[in-house]
């Protein structure tokens, strides 16, 4: 770039913005107590928008409009103008978000889900944003979360629990947050954001995005007073910000009583428990050596943890089991069983029913898909 307000190519701009990305995660990692300060400037940058703009623009929700009506496939930003408004915008303090539009997804159970759809000025924004504050936290995250986080996926989670049922940790406590997405307290929310962002207006930013509004099916605009909407491209990294808070206890609990052999060994010998957490989003499992006494105890210790950030364990859906009984995870069924042909029992995992499920029906719609059009094809040439 010639001038601080040029527009990058896009190979140009990917390139700033990996290089800017990776001093800030080092920075990150180097000083654990550091607060980033001037980072508007970066959500305001031509590259990061550029870069930003063009997820938003190959998001396979392009074609989706926010409350204006206006969807991202339709705009035109061939001569930079949108994204040079929207830039404009940011540096004279004059953009606000607007309220996302609600769209309710089925759900495989019959029920329904909120999906709130920004517009797609507020996704690029909110891309840009992500670009930036994500490196930082991150470098703080802890290894026990594998959900929306980079070059991490279900598999490996699911991996991290049949490892931990293999040596010990028999006793799942499988955990459910009540409407996870729509009861964050926003004001823990952004205590957690301020731990790490000193930059003023980059929280500003964040605020007036968990406050912008739903407008609902009914057309009525609803204040958002807690929680983050399913569907912004921001909302993921703000839930693993408010949901560290269980990975933080967790991880602070086993360096504290548990992190070497010997430590583990006297814990056990005075009658407790060892146990690790895995999350992945709002899912999570506690993997228990110990009884289910302990992992009742355990609920009751990660629904005040949860309780900080203003959410809730459900009662109802929250299971203790035990890893001979079996349990679902990530659309995974995990279980020990005797080998066959053998007293051995070793822990397996198998895709779930409901998972297979899906799958099959998926295939089914591909397979009458293609044949619709085999004899659309052999009508025509006959």
């Amino acid at each position: 770039m010639n001038t601080a307000d040029s527009w990058p190519t896009l190979i140009e701009a990917k390139a700033r913005v990996l290089k800017i990305q990776t001093k800030l995660h080092q920075w990150a990692v180097d000083d654990a107590g550091r607060r980033f300060d001037d980072l508007f400037n970066l959500v305001a940058d031509p590259a990061f928008l550029t870069v930003a703009w063009d997820r938003v623009r190959g998001n396979r929700g392009a074609r989706s409009a926010g409350v204006d009506g206006v969807a991202p496939r339709t705009i035109d930003n061939r001569e930079g103008v949108f994204l040079a408004g929207l830039r404009a915008a940011l540096k004279s303090g004059e953009f606000l978000p607007l309220p996302v539009r609600q769209r309710m997804i089925p759900k495989a159970n019959g029920k329904l889900r909120s999906l709130g759809i920004p517009t797609a000025a507020d996704r690029t924004v909110q891309a840009s944003m992500k670009l930036v504050l994500e490196p930082i936290f991150e470098a703080g995250f802890r290894p026990c979360s594998y959900g929306f986080r980079p070059r991490r996926s279900p598999h490996d989670a699911i991996a991290e629990i049949h490892m931990l049922a293999t040596n010990e940790y028999s006793v799942v406590l499988e955990g459910d947050i009540t409407a996870c997405f729509d009861e964050i307290d926003h004001t823990a929310l952004l205590g957690r954001v301020r731990d790490r962002i000193g930059d003023r207006r980059v929280v500003l930013l964040v605020k007036a995005f968990l406050k912008a509004g739903v407008l609902s099916e009914d057309t009525v605009v609803r204040d958002t007073k807690m929680g983050t909407p399913q569907g912004g491209i921001l909302s993921p990294l703000l839930a693993n910000i408010a949901l560290s808070v269980l990975d933080d206890h967790f991880a602070e609990a086993w360096q504290s009583d548990m992190a070497t052999r010997s430590q583990r060994a006297t814990h056990r010998k005075h009658g407790n428990a060892t146990y690790r957490l895995v999350r992945y989003a709002d899912d999570f499992v506690v993997m228990i050596a110990g009884t289910k006494a302990h992992a009742e105890a355990l609920k009751d210790d990660v629904a005040a943890v949860l309780a900080t950030v203003g959410l809730r364990l459900s009662v109802e859906k929250t299971m203790i089991v035990d890893i001979d009984e079996g349990f679902e995870f990530l659309g995974f069924r995990i279980q020990r069983q005797a080998k066959r042909g053998s007293h051995h029992r070793y822990v397996y995992t198998w895709p779930s029913k409901k998972s297979l499920t899906s799958i099959t029906a998926k295939v089914k719609a591909i397979t009458k898909q293609g044949t619709n059009l085999t004899s659309t094809t052999v009508r025509s040439r006959g």
